[in-house]
């Protein structure tokens, strides 16, 4: 599969310096404001940049200086090169981002790059500064192949937030049934999405229902029926009544462990390119953490994982060499992948959540 193998990032939030190697599967594990979300972040200006909507982020980000390292004065500028590998060889997707007047970004480099496996042959697509939005998209209607393949990859990058289980959450409300391409980042249109499992998926939907039992023994299965203006509710029905529930009825809990049921057994083929779950174990009872800890795994197989989590219940369930540590050091947020022959000896009495709970490796809770 096509992966993220590398990630250099300078100067953006918290992160001064940043070359990280990335897995299949990598958990961010750190105290509060260590920096994971800041990261997290950063995939999520990717997304913003890769639909045109690069300035409206910068704007509802707090304008640039909350975005640069210390402020404009201090860092004037974010770097960042994206290493994708790829048949025949590796895409790199260089930016720079430079302040300008008005307390925004501009695009002082962008950059595309094809290194052809075994002959070393380099193919590099300059795209020009001064512009405020990226030119890939028009690299791609130029014929670029380069292009092409960087924009599919990063238009599947797709960062998740499953904290609001309100009662205004739109995962709560109602949803249009064709709204259903893919799992939007707060599961608003969860509803339409099992809908359209249910009716051209049925081993993927079933396979759902099933997770979802094991998590919530009383849950029979989803009743899912249209309204008049094509608009569907997240209701369901009890294996001990006949009368149907509706998604207000659901548990915080219950409700973030359907979402994340979804995303994780949803069809390999429509899955992100790259999958970001924030703190995926909020309001999870211990065994359903375990289910979606496994599901993370599994999924690993088919797509790119990262995840953020404060949870060192969580981290048992993982292998040291999933796990990245964050930790701010030197006014800045510091990232290192644990390896198993470092703790070898601590292993033998703990498990790695302990580890961590210990401090004995970076990234710890004091």
């Amino acid at each position: 599969m096509d992966k993220l193998r590398q990630l250099k990032l300078d100067g953006f939030k918290s992160i001064k310096r940043l070359d990280l190697e990335l897995s299949p599967l990598n958990i961010l594990i750190g105290a509060n404001g260590s920096g994971k979300s800041n990261l997290i972040s950063f995939f999520k200006m990717l997304n913003e940049m890769m639909a045109g909507r690069l300035q409206q982020h910068i704007g509802i980000s707090g304008r640039a200086t909350s975005l640069l390292h210390f402020g404009a004065k201090i860092t004037p500028q974010i770097q960042a090169t994206l290493e994708f590998e790829v048949g025949g060889g590796v895409n790199q997707y260089q930016i720079r981002l430079c302040h300008a007047s008005g307390d925004t970004l501009i695009f002082a480099k962008e950059c595309l790059r094809f290194l052809e496996s075994g002959s070393g042959k380099e193919k590099v697509d300059d795209l020009g500064s001064g512009h405020q939005e990226t030119k890939i998209h028009q690299a791609v209607e130029d014929g670029k192949l380069t292009a092409k393949a960087i924009q599919d990859l990063l238009t599947r990058c797709r960062v998740y937030h499953f904290h609001d289980t309100s009662a205004t959450a739109n995962v709560r409300q109602s949803c249009y049934i064709g709204d259903n391409r893919w799992l939007m980042p707060d599961a608003g249109n969860l509803a339409a999405m099992l809908h359209r499992f249910r009716e051209e998926e049925g081993v993927y939907y079933r396979r759902i229902v099933e997770t979802v039992r094991l998590i919530a023994p009383f849950f029979e299965d989803f009743v899912l029926e249209a309204d008049a203006s094509n608009r569907l509710m997240l209701n369901w029905q009890s294996k001990d009544s006949d009368r149907p529930f509706g998604p207000h009825q659901f548990s915080d809990g219950t409700l973030r462990s359907i979402c994340l049921i979804t995303l994780l057994l949803q069809p390999e083929s429509e899955l992100p390119k790259l999958m970001i779950v924030d703190e995926p174990e909020l309001g999870l009872h211990p065994y359903a953490l375990r289910i979606i800890a496994d599901l993370f795994s599994s999924v690993s197989l088919h797509t790119q994982v990262i995840v953020s989590s404060q949870s060192s219940p969580f981290l048992d369930y993982f292998e040291p060499e999933d796990i990245i540590t964050v930790d701010i050091a030197e006014k800045a947020s510091q990232f290192r992948r644990l390896k198993s022959e470092e703790l070898e000896p601590w292993l033998e009495d703990y498990s790695l959540g302990e580890v961590w709970q210990k401090n004995v490796i970076a990234g710890g809770p004091h």
